[in-house]
């Protein structure tokens, strides 16, 4: 009973410790219901790893539908949205830069090929009660990505990493950086634009691309993306030095346009800069060429925690 005491005691002592720092957002977490989410936190720790790790595909499923309904039940406790859940690495947490929402994404794979995306935007309320949208990822029945608007009900997934907020004509908007292990043979990185129409719904998507500085202008594209090479280490990251989102540029190994499995870094950058609301394409960042490791990006540390095979 003493370890028991202890344990309860360590609790209290570290809620008034994290009562402290979940006050600068307005609202305050009481040291019930914060005692109430670091046992969920814990929970969910313990269910996250099955779904990276559980070698049978039923068992990762299994311990997915149970984190998702536990993650709600936890999310349901009155000012939730200040509880950060940082101890949970199976799954991406990102607020807003604004702290207005945020986003939280992970996936579970049936096989080295096939992978479905989970996730849901928690908004933050006044009065601390519950505001969801879950993500429901229709990925494989949207045929054409790069025009097409969707709302969180038809969500194209993607493990976010990184929140980016611009705001044009009174509208905020708000580009999420993500990884997607696709298949077997090759991994995306998307970048995706979000807003909130006037309902406060979610919108993913819109006439946010745009190649017309290119030498051959493209028309504009809803979302971007690159896919390469399984373990291929491409980057899509942004700087806030230079304010670009900076992406590598790909080519064949093999010198086969064709085959995305064969694409691989070369050492230049293309990118996007934000401009009278749309990412205005820049077709070569740097005017020479850097080795791995010069340029001002950072590779996404969560890319290869999550499992990727059966």
């Amino acid at each position: 009973m003493k370890i028991r005491s202890n344990y309860i005691y360590f609790l209290l002592l570290l809620s008034f410790f994290s009562l402290i720092s979940f006050t600068g957002r307005g609202q305050k977490l009481t040291k019930t219901d914060l005692i109430f989410l670091i046992s969920k936190e814990d929970s969910l720790v313990l269910l996250g790893d099955k779904i990276v790790n559980e070698q049978e595909v039923l068992g990762r499923f299994k311990a997915d539908s149970f984190f998702t309904r536990m993650l709600v039940r936890a999310l349901i406790t009155p000012n939730s949205f200040q509880y950060p859940f940082s101890k949970i690495t199976s799954i991406s947490t990102l607020y807003s830069p604004d702290s207005i929402f945020r986003v939280f994404t992970w996936q579970v794979s049936k096989d080295p090929d096939t992978h479905r995306r989970h996730g849901a935007i928690q908004m933050k309320t006044k009065n601390g009660e519950l505001k969801l949208f879950p993500l429901i990822d229709r990925t494989s029945v949207i045929n054409s990505q790069k025009d097409t608007i969707t709302n969180n009900e038809w969500w194209i997934g993607s493990i976010y990493y990184k929140i980016i907020k611009k705001d044009y004509q009174g509208t905020s908007y708000y580009t999420l950086l993500g990884y997607d292990e696709n298949s077997i043979r090759t991994t995306k990185k998307r970048i995706e634009v979000l807003y909130f129409d006037l309902n406060g719904r979610p919108i993913f998507g819109g006439d946010f691309f745009s190649f017309k500085q290119d030498s051959i202008p493209q028309k504009n594209q809803s979302r971007f993306w690159i896919e390469y090479k399984k373990n291929g280490n491409a980057r899509v990251t942004f700087d806030d030095e230079l304010n670009l989102i900076i992406y590598d540029h790909l080519i064949s190994e093999t010198n086969e346009p064709n085959k995305l499995y064969t694409y691989i870094p070369d050492g230049d950058y293309e990118g996007f800069k934000w401009n009278n609301g749309k990412w205005l394409h820049i077709n070569k960042v740097f005017n020479q060429k850097l080795k791995d490791g010069e340029a001002p990006i950072i590779k996404p540390i969560k890319e290869n925690k999550i499992r990727s095979g059966g």
